[in-house]
């Protein structure tokens, strides 16, 4: 059994200084064969210099920086042979058993296409982490929330989501998935560049028949915001265009049109929001990404998708969240 552990690096040398030796150390401990790979989308900050000496780990060099997406494809299309990619982020500390324990689960699990640890806060260790928590969903406008995540809203981990569960995504930040699922697939989404590719990713391989998992028995600290601050306005319009384009790409056609005619609409009362709090950057940020939104949507391939798959919540999170339901466990009620 071959895995390869991935991490895309651009310009993260701190985070490699800070938390390479932790990783390394567990897949030497692995009982399965798992390889540590960087591969570099073209960073000018030494990272290169610093690590590649080292024999044991295999670096895979690019010649400019293809993003998130376009990155991990050149990458595993260079990978042969193994079994299951993870893609790990650099600003993540891993903990005893965290690999063994995804690889048994999808060993035992042939349904699953993907699954992803329990992610919380490298700052603060009893709190879920924003991207990921325990597992992903959307709401019925495309939103993204987390079991230990609503909105701004992030739960402190008290056990409360331990159980193992099928969810809607996994977080890219730490995902296993199977390389034939990947190859199937056709990798992940380049023209996002960054940012919903995982959701989007994860709603292709339910649509091809797929599972999803979170594996809370496993799990990770993440740092966040390693590359993009959350109050990044360029953050701000990958999020808005990409979920935009997701939805494009995997809404049944019977209603698509309406959905994100009205997703628009919501997205432009939020920016109408944004003026009002003096947020001019956030503003514009909305307003280019509709309109790029517009110009990219005929050059993504699109699903002949009949039906929406697992973990699409068939309400506004949006009106929960200000009614009062801010923890996953809330939402139901």
């Amino acid at each position: 059994m071959k895995v390869a552990v991935t991490i895309l690096n651009w310009n993260g040398k701190g985070f490699l200084e800070k938390f390479l030796p932790s990783l390394f150390n567990s897949l030497q401990q692995s009982k399965f064969e798992a390889d540590l790979i960087i591969a570099d989308n073209a960073s000018t900050d030494g990272s290169i210099e610093s690590f590649s000496t080292n024999p044991k780990i295999k670096w895979i060099q690019l010649d400019r920086n293809y993003g998130f997406t376009g990155g991990y494809n050149r990458a595993f299309e260079k990978l042969d042979g193994y079994n299951y990619y993870v893609l790990i982020n650099s600003d993540i500390e891993v903990t005893d058993g965290w690999l063994d324990t995804l690889i048994d689960f999808m060993e035992s699990h042939p349904e699953a296409s993907a699954c992803q640890p329990k992610i919380l806060s490298f700052a603060n260790k009893n709190q879920f982490e924003y991207a990921g928590a325990a597992g992903g969903f959307i709401d019925k406008w495309g939103f993204p929330l987390c079991r230990g995540r609503i909105l701004s809203c992030v739960e402190e981990d008290k056990g409360q989501y331990d159980n193992p569960q099928r969810c809607f995504w996994a977080s890219g930040a730490c995902m296993v998935v199977r390389s034939e699922t990947y190859r199937k697939l056709g990798g992940l989404e380049e023209k996002f560049f960054a940012h919903m590719e995982e959701i989007d990713f994860c709603w292709r391989a339910a649509l091809a028949g797929g599972e999803i998992w979170c594996v809370p028995q496993s799990k990770v600290y993440h740092v966040g915001g390693g590359t993009l601050p959350n109050n990044s306005p360029r953050k701000l319009y990958l999020n808005y265009r990409n979920n935009l384009l997701m939805l494009h790409k995997n809404l049944p056609e019977k209603g698509k049109n309406t959905k994100i005619f009205l997703r628009k609409c919501i997205d432009g009362l939020s920016a109408v929001c944004y003026i009002f709090q003096g947020k001019l950057s956030y503003f514009k940020s909305v307003v280019k990404a509709h309109r790029d939104y517009t110009k990219l949507k005929a050059k993504v391939k699109v699903s002949s998708a009949d039906h929406l798959p697992y973990g699409v919540l068939p309400y506004s999170i949006i009106k929960k969240f200000f009614t009062g339901h801010k923890k996953f466990s809330q939402l139901q009620k």
